[in-house]
């Protein structure tokens, strides 16, 4: 482990960076949102690159992200016009996406600074990263205690564990939000990789984004993703669903629903590099987004401009807008339980 100065805030808060380095892959890692900054592992030929977009300086983080490898909370994803209710009482959030609240709102958890320390524990190293959020903060009730693991076992698989205790009944949906590019950091786009993820069904989504409340099928759409297709194969076809979102940003229904432990869920391959990566989850979905909204205004951290298509995030979590729709796998925490999810991230290279 080592940690570095990563840079201040503009409140004289210092941000810390962390490196472990383990069984092939090296994983960065801030203080600030609990980011992953980069994340390195070998290609065919035994070469490392970076495959996680970021940037280099903390002002990027701080101004302009789009999230890029930020925890996310209180809620990842959307919820419709910042309401819910829960147990008969309406609560409302910060609107940051259109008329609606996304991940948290714009202080959500990618925001925050988190405590963070190393640990080691039968034969895994990684950091723990802690943060409270108070009861209301964003508007949502309970004060809330989150506690994330970062893991690289001595195969050089990345595992996070996110557990989550509150003191009263809210709602919680954690996840990571890494932009990956299997050829590297700043290689230009990743719509050449091949995706493959195990779900037969999707939720489609209204103009804004906002699930319809539909589990619909994958077969004969450009959602069927079930024998693995390369990400651009189809991202132009003239459906209704990939206009709203200018491409693919919706939540896979995995076939295997909610485990106690993690369970292949999704698979994304390079073919000019060789690098494979397999995640295995405990979530019930999986928000694949192809990086629509990179618009040539970021820099990144190699320092070159990302466009359109050049990452693409799989989140492991649970659906959108669970709070307003019954039917949906519950995100509903209350008093004496413990949230626990985790998702491993395996690399190969061939």
């Amino acid at each position: 482990m080592e940690k570095e100065d990563f840079g201040t805030l503009p409140d004289g808060t210092r941000v810390d960076w962390w490196t472990m380095d383990r069984g092939g892959t090296r994983l960065r890692v801030l203080s600030y949102g609990g980011v992953v900054q980069s994340l390195e592992v070998p290609d065919r030929h035994g070469r490392q690159a970076n495959v996680a977009l970021g940037f280099g300086d903390l002002a990027s983080y701080v101004d302009s992200s789009p999230y890029f490898g930020a925890l996310i909370g209180r809620y990842g994803n959307r919820i419709a016009g910042g309401t819910f209710t829960l147990d008969g009482s309406p609560y409302r959030l910060p609107v940051n996406d259109g008329p609606n609240s996304l991940h948290g709102g714009d202080q959500g958890f990618d925001k925050q600074m988190w405590t963070v320390e190393p640990y080691e524990e039968e034969g895994d190293a990684g950091l723990l990263l802690r943060h409270v959020s108070p009861a209301g903060e964003a508007g949502y009730p309970g004060r809330l205690q989150v506690q994330v693991a970062y893991t690289l076992d001595s195969d050089g698989r990345f595992g996070i564990a996110y557990e989550a205790a509150t003191d009263a009944p809210t709602v919680v949906n954690l996840t990571s939000h890494t932009y990956f590019n299997l050829a590297g950091e700043g290689a230009g786009s990743a719509r050449d990789h091949v995706l493959e993820v195990a779900a037969a069904r999707y939720t489609p989504v209204d103009a804004t984004l906002i699930p319809t409340g539909e589990l619909a099928e994958v077969e004969g759409t450009p959602f069927d993703f079930r024998a693995g297709k390369q990400i651009g194969r189809d991202v132009r076809v003239a459906h209704p669903q990939l206009l709203h979102a200018q491409g693919y940003d919706h939540n896979f229904v995995l076939d295997k629903g909610v485990m106690a432990e993690p369970e292949w869920a999704a698979t994304l391959h390079d073919p000019e590099s060789g690098r494979t990566m397999h995640i295995a989850t405990t979530e019930p979905g999986v928000q694949f987004y192809s990086g629509n909204f990179l618009d040539g205004t970021l820099t990144g951290s190699s320092g070159t401009i990302y466009r359109q298509g050049d990452g693409l995030c799989l989140e492991t979590q649970h659906f959108p807008d669970s709070p307003n729709r019954p039917g949906f796998p519950t995100t509903v925490l209350r008093p004496g339980e413990i949230l626990r999810s985790r998702t491993v991230h395996s690399f190969t290279a061939d």
